[in-house]
């Protein structure tokens, strides 16, 4: 059993008969009443995503969870394959269980959370930026850079992200995969 201080990033917890993996969290002071925490939860079962708001103080049942490497090996309609690194094994995972997988690129490596009560995937941690190619983008017009503007392009993932003026198709760009944005171009 944990209590609300225990709360972070990628806690997956058992709420309303089900396993929930904790995305964002807030914990608020109001100057009048308690103290509690604001999370939002995605089910690692269903995808959905909950808003939820928990007193201070009160206690969760959190899971525990073994992290295992995995590559990433091809995309199936909405299931994903992966392979183990250590033996070999192969899991699928739905689109579901993934936090961004229009950012996932062939032969990626990434860490997938297992319940370690029943060996049942959970979720797949994403590495925290990921280098991709620019393959679609329209050319950026000569002027228009007294302000931070931004033109749509689309990665070799099929992705689309918002990039700065100067990148050009062919480009590879490092992109955050927590909020899925340009970082920087990355010289070869």
């Amino acid at each position: 059993m944990a209590s609300t201080s225990d709360i972070r990033k990628g806690l997956c917890i058992k709420y309303n008969h089900d396993i929930f993996k904790i995305i964002e969290f807030l914990h608020v002071k109001p100057g009048k009443g308690p103290a509690f925490v604001r999370t939002k939860l995605r089910s690692v079962t269903t995808g959905k995503v909950i808003d939820n708001t928990f007193s201070a103080g009160h206690k969760i049942d959190d899971v525990r969870v073994e992290t295992r490497s995995y590559q990433y090996l091809y995309p199936e309609g909405d299931t994903y394959h992966f392979m183990n690194t250590d033996d070999y094994n192969q899991i699928t995972l739905q689109k579901g269980t993934l936090d961004a997988p229009d950012l996932l690129k062939e032969g990626e490596v990434v860490k997938v959370l297992f319940n370690t009560e029943d060996s049942m995937p959970l979720s797949v941690e994403m590495p925290a930026s990921v280098i991709l190619e620019v393959t679609e983008s329209e050319p950026g017009v000569k002027g228009n850079t007294a302000t931070n503007a931004t033109k749509p392009a689309v990665v070799e993932t099929g992705a689309r992200i918002n990039v700065p003026l100067f990148i050009n198709e062919g480009d590879k760009i490092k992109i955050d995969t927590d909020k899925g944005a340009y970082l920087e171009r990355v010289k070869e």
